[in-house]
């Protein structure tokens, strides 16, 4: 548990809150960002709102912010972009660095470290997305997302005796690369676990409104149910964690991770889909949730997020 906060413990630091950015998930990026700041400044901080452009360095660098906590979701503001830019800044900043989100939003990139490290992930691979178009390059029921976006953006899920692939993928419109990732679809549960300085925190079980974790049940009031700690098996639930808990060191990462999994519990079998290096923090997000079950309510969430920050010394540090 923890103490409830008293004073002001950010009073005289200026943070820096990036959020928005140039992805397809710049709103749900501008929803967190505007909660992260609004508690920052509970929390005693001056608060720059800062909307990434391509002029981030520029703005930064007149800002002069004594800690960037990053709330950018999505490719440049979570890929290692941005954590580059202000590694070149030199400033400190919050969650993972560039290696660690370059390797996680890549999707074919982070299942094959993740493989290695022991983690189970689903199979499938990487296809030209014209090729994927044209005809079923695997037996349905499969699943056809982006290489490197988030929050179910572009995905699609072809089921069992659907007469083609889906053609949004070949559409004018599609802008999520040239290449698509297309693994096995497996039934049963959506899973998610946050892990917090390297500990998995518990389960969620997502009950999606719709049938699908698509954008709408992740963002949307009502999306979905969140049954949490998960009602599963106590062998499965274990085993979430320790996965989650691999797949974030296995990757490198820092700060909060939330690892998104399906657990088939007719057959009993767990897979790890991807972790997330900056997870939302919107008021319908999984990892505020999970944290308030442990005891730390959305304040000390964000506070502890920014000293983990402060506590590396400087971009790319390492925690003291």
């Amino acid at each position: 548990m923890t103490a409830p906060l008293s004073g002001r413990p950010l009073s005289g630091r200026h943070v820096a809150v990036l959020l928005g950015g140039l992805s397809a998930e710049r709103e749900v990026s501008l929803v967190s960002g505007r909660e992260c700041a609004d508690a920052l400044e509970r929390l005693g901080a001056r608060v720059s709102r800062v909307d990434a452009g391509r002029d981030l360095a520029q703005v930064l660098t007149a800002l002069k912010p004594d800690v960037c906590f990053n709330a950018l979701h999505g490719a440049w503001g979570e890929d290692g972009c941005v954590q580059g830019v202000l590694e070149t800044l030199g400033l400190a900043y919050s969650h993972s660095g560039v290696l660690a989100s370059a390797l996680a939003m890549d999707k074919a990139k982070a299942k094959a470290v993740l493989a290695a490290a022991g983690v189970t992930v689903p199979g499938g691979g990487l296809f030209n997305r014209f090729e994927a178009a044209a005809d079923h390059v695997m037996a349905p029921p499969y699943v056809v997302k982006p290489n490197a976006e988030g929050s179910s953006v572009g995905v699609f899920l072809v089921f069992a005796g659907a007469n083609r692939p889906p053609q949004e993928i070949v559409a004018p419109s599609w802008t999520f690369g040239e290449e698509v990732m297309i693994e096995p679809y497996i039934a049963g549960r959506e899973l998610a676990v946050g892990v917090m300085d390297g500990k998995a925190m518990t389960v969620t079980d997502i009950i999606p409104r719709t049938g699908f974790y698509d954008y709408e049940a992740k963002y949307a009031e009502g999306g979905s149910t969140h049954v949490v700690p998960a009602e599963i098996p106590p062998h499965a639930f274990e085993k979430a964690l320790r996965m989650s808990e691999m797949a974030h060191a296995a990757l490198g990462c820092r700060g909060v991770t939330r690892s998104d999994l399906r657990y088939d519990d007719v057959n009993d079998v767990l897979v790890l889909l991807e972790v997330n290096t900056q997870p939302g923090m919107t008021p319908t997000s999984l990892i505020p949730e999970q944290a308030a079950l442990q005891g730390v309510d959305f304040d000390a969430l964000v506070l502890w997020i920014t000293e983990d920050a402060y506590a590396r010394g400087g971009a790319g540090g390492i925690a003291s």
